[in-house]
């Protein structure tokens, strides 16, 4: 099995088996805490080979520093199924979220889980950026 792409971004769509993909970020700015984002997507494409296909249990998560979720993870059951006349398929999963709050500056993880396992992991990072005085 391999995460070919996981990616937190502006917008997501899976259509004909095409993963659609619109302004990819690792990084949250702003002047307070907590940070919190217009709505946003994880996007990820998993390739599994013949001899894994199944049911799968997938849990798409993110998480501070600590490895503490900071909104409810997202879990979700696939089966993934491999035509006989190839030796992989992929399966692509889109998840929507409607306000991302961080509650501290930091470092942050976007975290795919299948079957218990993480797979993969990306960083997210909330920065603090100070507004120029006016005056």
């Amino acid at each position: 099995m391999d995460v070919e792409i996981l990616a937190l971004c502006d917008a997501a769509t899976e259509h004909a088996g095409k993963l659609n993909i619109v302004g990819v970020f690792d990084q949250i700015n702003a002047p307070n805490a907590p940070l919190v984002t217009r709505p946003c997507c994880v996007a990820s494409r998993m390739r599994f080979m013949s001899l894994e296909a199944g049911n799968k249990s997938i849990r798409i998560a993110i998480v501070d520093a600590d490895g503490r979720d900071v909104l409810p993870a997202i879990s979700l059951n696939s089966v993934v199924q491999v035509p006989d006349n190839v030796p992989s398929a992929t399966l692509q999963i889109v998840v929507q979220i409607q306000q991302l709050s961080l509650p501290h500056f930091g470092e942050y993880a976007v975290a795919l889980a299948v079957d218990g396992r993480v797979e993969k992991s990306i960083p997210l990072f909330a920065k603090q950026f100070h507004q120029p005085q006016t005056g």
